[in-house]
């Protein structure tokens, strides 16, 4: 078995991805900048070993890439690259020195959407800082895999869902007040006509994908891939299969975006912007064609499994009886 270097291990998709490289009998070094806990905790954790690194000021004085090629791993999970130049520092440091690199990307790499399914090769056009720098990394990775055969892969997830956090909500932002809305019955207003959607996937789901792409090396190295549900939701359809969770039949009302922002807390108004804009449905067929992908959870179950723990933590209100 491998020495899994995991940057980033106590996040949503390493809560699940740990536990299930210990338990194939891989020897796991979990990278992190504190003390923080995973979401929920498993019995592998105990078999982890721990380091604590400060990403940012280690970048800054050189000492990260280094750092992270002394720990001698076979295989490096990169959950928290969020910049070419970051990228480019970890790369020069493992380039001959790594069997396998995995990055973490984004479905925003693709900007808006023009024919969906979205597939991964199509030409990206990505806007915002986040979708161009992660589209740059992309980029670089793909070319440094090709000219210098580094043992590069990408997988881009959709919006990540699994109990311990609020998931993204039907008016495309992530307050939990709006399924409180849905739970009380009450009106729920929604941008345009609801007919943008979004790609949610399990986390568990990410970690899974994560795992393929390791057992298959080969046809891996040098490909990204989509981790997203089977299918996505648009935002209205979305919203009524949440009203009748929680035993209501669907109260929805429709505005201009312009109008209906001008009534939002200004920090949900520009998320819900941001995630409509993309209105992301991306393919998974070249994942379960050379991996063998197969999300457990389609979008709404992880998203009542999700909702189940706000319930449970006091943050919205259970399902009407």
């Amino acid at each position: 078995m491998a020495r899994i270097i995991v940057i980033g291990a106590m996040g949503h998709v390493g809560t699940y991805l740990v536990p299930r490289l210990v338990e194939a009998g891989h020897d796991v070094v979990a990278i992190s900048r504190g003390r923080a806990q995973p979401y929920s905790l498993h019995h592998a954790w105990g078999g982890v070993e721990h380091q604590i690194m400060d990403r940012t000021a280690m970048e800054a004085d050189g000492s990260f890439g280094p750092a992270i090629r002394a720990l001698n791993g076979d295989i490096v999970i990169d959950m928290i690259c969020f910049t070419l130049p970051s990228a480019q520092h970890l790369v020069e440091s493992l380039l001959g020195n790594v069997g396998h690199f995995l990055h973490t990307g984004t479905i925003w790499t693709h900007g808006f959407s023009t024919v969906v399914p979205t597939l991964e090769e199509t030409p990206k056009y990505p806007f915002g800082d986040y979708g161009v720098q992660k589209a740059a990394i992309e980029t670089y990775l793909l070319d440094r895999a090709r000219r210098d055969n580094f043992p590069a892969t990408l997988i881009h997830p959709g919006h990540i869902v699994g109990p311990g956090w609020a998931p993204l909500n039907p008016a495309g932002h992530f307050n939990p007040a709006v399924f409180s809305t849905i739970a009380r019955g009450e009106t729920l207003a929604l941008p345009n006509f609801g007919l943008e959607t979004v790609h949610h996937v399990h986390a568990d789901d990410v970690a899974q994908l994560f795992m393929r792409a390791i057992a298959n090396w080969s046809a891996s190295v040098g490909e990204s891939f989509h981790a997203v549900s089977s299918g996505a939701l648009t935002l209205r359809g979305y919203a009524e299969h949440m009203f009748r969770w929680f035993g209501h039949e669907p109260d929805l009302s429709f505005q201009p975006y312009d109008t209906w922002a001008a009534a939002q807390p200004s920090e949900d108004a520009k998320a819900t912007w941001e995630h409509v804009a993309r209105s992301p449905n991306c393919s998974i067929a070249k994942a379960q064609r050379l991996l063998g992908y197969a999300p457990r959870y389609t979008s709404l179950q992880g998203i009542e499994e999700a909702v189940t723990w706000l319930i449970a933590d006091g943050q919205v209100a259970p399902p009407a009886k």
